[in-house]
């Protein structure tokens, strides 16, 4: 394998990646993640259209997703802030649990693989807080890239 780490330096020091001469190009990234409840947990939000005291469960996790692959570059120390111009977020009931895709496209020098994982974790973990009350037995699971393209090289699972 002749590929290297990409933000450590010829020192070992942690980098950003210079993307000044690469070809500006649309990039898009989809990414997916699962977060499972108890059977009786997952019947009772179900029952309830995902709806809780503080509100809808689904759109809140929607919003937050938006808003932390936004905030990409200020949590995730070596990613370049994008101008993004889409973000997608889906959350759709699958059995014992939700499914979350977020797709994120921008026109730029670097990927939004980073901006698309973390808007699904996030969305994930405000799933969890706002449904914690009724149980901690709640798993967060395959969060990975799906998809990705307009790079140097194109990924999909």
């Amino acid at each position: 394998m002749n590929k290297k780490l990409s933000h450590i330096d010829n020192s070992g020091n942690a980098s950003m990646v210079d993307v000044s001469n690469k070809v500006v190009s649309t990039r898009v990234a989809i990414a997916s993640g699962k977060v499972t409840f108890p059977e009786k947990v997952f019947a009772a939000l179900k029952s309830q259209d995902f709806l809780s005291k503080k509100g809808s469960i689904t759109q809140t996790a929607i919003i937050a997703g938006i808003q932390a692959v936004k905030r990409t570059a200020d949590l995730i120390p070596l990613c370049h802030q994008l101008p993004l111009s889409k973000i997608n977020i889906e959350i759709d009931p699958i059995p014992e649990g939700l499914a979350i895709k977020c797709e994120v496209k921008c026109n730029e020098r670097t990927g939004v693989e980073m901006e698309a994982l973390t808007g699904v974790s996030v969305a994930a973990l405000t799933i969890y807080d706002m449904c914690k009350a009724l149980s901690h037995d709640i798993h967060i699971t395959d969060i990975h890239l799906d998809k990705k393209t307009g790079g140097k090289s194109d990924f999909a699972r």
